[in-house]
């Protein structure tokens, strides 16, 4: 089912498979969300919950059982439920099914909401602990942006003049190694070849939105004041950019499995809710 939003500056429509955004235009119909062309990448902008990346052979362990758990988690694959409807606000809802049960042993409500205002698309994320322990998960947003030009013709701006540490990947998983990404007056020029190796990972970074431009104008930007994560990828030759606010990354090639103790986890107490929001802002 697809849910579509408008006011007098935008329209956005999001699928509930996945409570996915795929649409996001401006009163110019100008469409700022990739295509999703299985081509190059089937997704539009997916949720990535329970956790973000890869877990190490795509398991962990938690109270000395292993769980199997994909890239990414589950959520993005998932019908959810509306639960909140008006011409400029939805919200929709996920709970734990006999099938997740299986891979994350934990009883949850995850609510997506998407809101309207003026020129912004406010995106929250709400996880409640149904359960009688703590709850370890991460979550994050992956919304690939279209690239209507040459890639070369656009750039990101980053809020602040930062020296920005890229933590590299190795066989999905965060390596040991890092290097710094050097801005031309905070901003990045976009080329295929510094995706070569897969997505920048910032771990954690200053700058709290990022810009995207074309032939120097601003299009639009990403504001993400809570987050503490940043990933930006794309893949060769696609005609789209993903700017990725993140709570919590990809397993690290040490990780000894311990769902627990797995760097950048959140532990949800019991009974407790999260709650998190990003901006997509079109300028």
């Amino acid at each position: 089912m697809k849910i579509i939003l408008s006011n007098s500056q935008l329209t956005a429509t999001i699928n509930s498979l996945g409570a996915e955004l795929i649409s996001l235009k401006n009163n110019n119909n100008r469409e700022f969300i990739w295509e999703g062309n299985p081509d190059f990448w089937g997704k539009h902008s997916p949720i990535l919950f329970p956790i973000v990346g890869s877990f190490k052979n795509n398991t962990y362990i938690y109270k000395s059982t292993i769980y199997h758990l994909p890239r990414h988690g589950f959520a993005r694959d998932m019908n959810f439920d509306v639960i909140e409807q008006t011409n400029e606000k939805v919200v929709f809802s996920l709970k734990e099914t006999e099938t997740t049960l299986e891979k994350y042993p934990f009883k949850f409500e995850l609510h997506i909401s998407y809101t309207l205002s003026n020129t912004k698309l406010n995106i929250g994320f709400k996880v409640k602990n149904n359960n009688h322990f703590s709850m370890p998960f991460s979550i994050g947003a992956h919304p690939a942006f279209a690239i209507a030009d040459n890639f070369d013709n656009y750039k990101l701006k980053f809020e602040k003049f930062e020296k920005l540490e890229v933590s590299i990947l190795e066989k999905d998983l965060i390596s040991n190694t890092t290097y710094e990404l050097l801005l031309e007056n905070n901003c990045l020029p976009l080329k295929y070849p510094l995706f070569d190796n897969d997505a920048l990972i910032f771990k954690t970074i200053e700058s709290k939105s990022v810009t995207l431009l074309q032939n120097e104008v601003p299009i639009l930007k990403v504001h993400y004041n809570d987050f503490p994560s940043l990933g930006i990828w794309t893949k060769s030759q696609a005609p789209f950019i993903c700017i990725e606010p993140w709570i919590g990354y990809a397993d690290t090639i040490n990780n000894n499995g311990n769902l627990e103790e797995k760097e950048g986890i959140q532990i949800l107490g019991i009974n407790q809710k999260f709650e998190i929001n990003y901006l997509i802002e079109i300028l």
